[in-house]
């Protein structure tokens, strides 16, 4: 259980926007040292400027997370500044939809290599580091909060590749904890299963690298796209909101950080479906009129 922020370091990929920034702002104000790390250099330049003038020490990387040798000089370069951190927040992610056969090669490399590939080398370079200043002091504590989604405990269609990536985050992150708790008591995970909230995750095609071609889309893809701008721009709980659920996790030790608890429903009907051997129910079944509009407009000539 961690109360004591002060003066501890935090690494917040995906920094410029979103969770990130949020969790930065109350980093600043808890007089914390942060580290930003962001793929968008005008949005990491923006959100270093605003927590140098809350009052933060702050170290800003341009990071691409998907890219191992870029999160190491990350790594070197928060030990050499900071020391070991005290807190990991993976946090960096991208969006896409579609139907699952339509996406390309490149869809998957660059959507794994940021969502998932972005934690596992946040997990691999920071986790060492933590255990080796745990065991040097016995007062340090330390946590590391990975962002999944509740698309990482659902099956939405049209969503395959986040959805595939989402899922393996909170896999790992489940792992992370229980691997942590064999040969640790000081240093902790937690996994961020968001549900729609406005970040900018559906607009996260602007930062797509350049040598990853993107094809004409799909009208599925089109549909997606659309069908997660609305939801996302209408969603009534901010990504403030979710940052301060993610701090009273941090002070509380737990593991699973929702931003609609009441969508874990849906989650219980699935692993029903699961233990029950029964065929997946439509995820839209307490909205049927979603599901009726997107079965329609994919099936229109």
């Amino acid at each position: 259980m961690i109360t004591d922020f002060k003066n501890k370091t935090a690494v917040l990929t995906g920094a410029g926007s979103g969770f990130g920034l949020e969790c930065a702002r109350i980093g600043a104000k808890l007089g914390m040292n942060l580290v930003l790390v962001d793929v968008q250099q005008d949005a990491l330049d923006r959100a270093a400027a605003e927590m140098q003038a809350a009052g933060a020490q702050v170290m800003a990387m341009r990071v691409d997370v998907s890219k191992a040798a870029e999160v190491e000089a990350l790594g070197a370069a928060v030990l050499e500044r900071f020391g070991a951190p005290h807190f990991i927040f993976n946090n960096a992610g991208v969006g896409a939809g579609g139907l699952i056969w339509e996406n390309t090669a490149a869809d998957w490399e660059w959507v794994i290599g940021v969502n998932l590939m972005g934690v596992a080398h946040g997990v691999r370079v920071f986790t060492p580091m933590m255990l080796d200043a745990a065991k040097k002091d016995p007062a340090y504590q330390g946590h590391i909060v990975n962002t999944a989604s509740m698309a990482g405990l659902l099956n939405a269609p049209n969503m395959g590749i986040y959805n595939a990536s989402k899922h393996a985050v909170v896999s790992m992150s489940e792992t992370l904890q229980q691997d942590l708790a064999l040969v640790t008591d000081q240093i902790h995970a937690s996994v961020l299963c968001p549900f729609f909230v406005p970040t900018g995750i559906s607009q996260s095609h602007r930062n797509r690298p350049q040598d990853a071609p993107v094809a004409k889309p799909t009208r599925s893809q089109l549909i997606g796209q659309a069908m997660s701008d609305k939801a996302v721009g209408s969603g009534k709980v901010s990504a403030a909101d979710v940052a301060q659920k993610v701090f009273d996790a941090l002070a509380a030790n737990q593991f699973y950080i929702y931003s609609h608890p009441k969508a874990i429903g849906s989650v219980q009907t699935r692993l029903e479906d699961i233990l029950l051997a029964r065929n997946p129910t439509d995820p839209f079944s307490h909205k049927p009129e979603l599901g009726v509009e997107l079965k329609k407009a994919l099936r229109a000539d």
